[in-house]
């Protein structure tokens, strides 16, 4: 609201002087006024509601990427109905969402460019939903090539890269302690972080924070993150607080060896 106060101010005193200032700050302060309460607002529903339908959609097409739908499937589709905490009504468009994603010809590539297009470039929401597709398929335990390759098509229409969908899955497997052994772990925890076993204490103490700050649920419910999607949010950023304790608690005892 101040922004468009001083914004109003500074373009009313350069056109009519001290009263033109005075008169702009009040014209900037209703313009400001006017877009949080009706432009702004309606704005994010609408990412919030494509970020839901989109969501659900492209997880039917996920998980019908082997061609057909396990029960299995359908039972991780629903637990994500709990865990969001959805509504009745909610839960009955996401349901219609995961079968509209399930239909033959359904326009997956058009789906996510459409989400993108709302959303911009905002790399943590993106990275969020990616996560939601990525903890679909890997909930039992595995993540097959025909699989991994409809999740990098995904990242690609996202703006996001291979490598993305790499770290996203080492920080799920690190968290779930699904990995084979200790060395594999923390070679997820390092990838989870985006860094190298090479990386100093002070570069591994930067990459943490950097993420910390970027998936924060509050900063993402500011850019259009549905509240319901929270937990999501949150269980990131345990996945990225597991990565880098794995790696502080490893180098500790190197260190006291």
């Amino acid at each position: 609201m101040t922004l468009f106060v001083l914004i109003g101010a500074l373009v009313g005193l350069f056109m009519g002087g001290f009263a033109g200032l005075v008169l702009g700050g009040i014209l900037g302060y209703g313009l400001g006024r006017y877009l949080l309460n009706h432009l702004l607002p309606r704005g994010l529903d609408a990412v919030r509601e494509q970020f839901i339908d989109s969501t659900f959609a492209v997880m039917g097409a996920v998980c019908k990427a082997d061609g057909v739908v396990s029960r299995d499937e359908i039972r991780v589709a629903e637990q994500f109905f709990d865990i969001l905490g959805l509504s009745p009504d909610q839960r009955r468009a996401a349901q219609t969402s995961f079968n509209r994603g399930k239909c033959e010809g359904f326009d997956l590539y058009g789906e996510v460019v459409r989400l993108r297009g709302m959303v911009g470039n905002n790399r943590a929401l993106l990275q969020l939903f990616l996560h939601v597709q990525l903890s679909a398929i890997a909930a039992d335990g595995t993540v097959h090539a025909k699989e991994r390759r409809i999740l990098q098509r995904i990242a690609h229409a996202l703006g996001l890269s291979d490598t993305d969908v790499e770290r996203l899955l080492a920080s799920i497997r690190g968290a779930a302690g699904t990995a084979e052994t200790s060395a594999t772990g923390l070679d997820d925890a390092y990838a989870a972080l985006g860094i190298t076993p090479s990386a100093s204490d002070a570069e591994i103490k930067k990459a943490y924070r950097r993420l910390m700050s970027q998936h924060h649920p509050d900063k993402l419910a500011g850019r259009g993150m549905p509240e319901s999607m929270r937990p999501v949010a949150e269980e990131r950023v345990r996945e990225i607080r597991c990565a880098y304790d794995r790696i502080t608690e490893q180098r500790s005892k190197r260190r006291a060896a």
